[in-house]
């Protein structure tokens, strides 16, 4: 996420996009990271595109093959899931999945609303610490991810898409 994606965004969105370029950077192994609404639409994504390029330098996969939209559907579809299991075993609220493969993991945890909060991990993340600072960025995002924002956040990213596609 570059200064330029976050101009004339309000102060709230401009903070989400902070703390999760922050847990780009601070945790080890992340190749993407993805929030999503509860009905599925991608609003926040650390634009894996954009650090395919040094992954591919140092030998590590870039995410899953697509785009950040990739990402999403995967999680909403993960969390979706997890949320109809949980329903058939009593099993109370879901507050995070994880999908350990031979090439990497996948995170998805719960963060208000419905909102999910995704993250595709190398295979040699440190699990907890993934987890971790998700559980941090959980509750740092949670309790400012009102509508309102959700739909400021989408609307920036449609608009960003259409930029990046001229």
């Amino acid at each position: 996420m570059t200064a330029s994606s976050t101009f004339g965004l309000s102060h709230e969105a401009r903070n989400l996009h902070w703390l999760l370029t922050n847990l780009v950077e601070e945790v080890p192994g992340l190749l993407s990271v993805a929030v999503v609404s509860s009905d599925g639409l991608l609003l926040l994504s650390s634009d894996p595109g954009r650090n395919a390029q040094a992954r591919q330098d140092e030998g590590r996969p870039s995410g899953p093959r697509g785009s950040a939209a990739d990402l999403a559907t995967i999680v909403s579809g993960i969390g979706s899931l997890a949320i109809g299991a949980a329903k058939l075993m009593d099993g109370g609220t879901v507050k995070q999945t994880m999908v350990a493969m031979e090439e990497g993991g996948l995170f998805v945890m719960s963060i208000s609303d419905g909102s999910l909060l995704g993250v595709h991990g190398a295979p040699d993340c440190d699990m907890s610490v993934v987890a971790y600072h998700m559980a941090l960025f959980v509750g740092r995002a949670g309790h400012v991810l009102t509508p309102e924002l959700r739909s400021e956040l989408r609307q920036s990213l449609e608009a960003t898409t259409m930029e990046t596609a001229k």
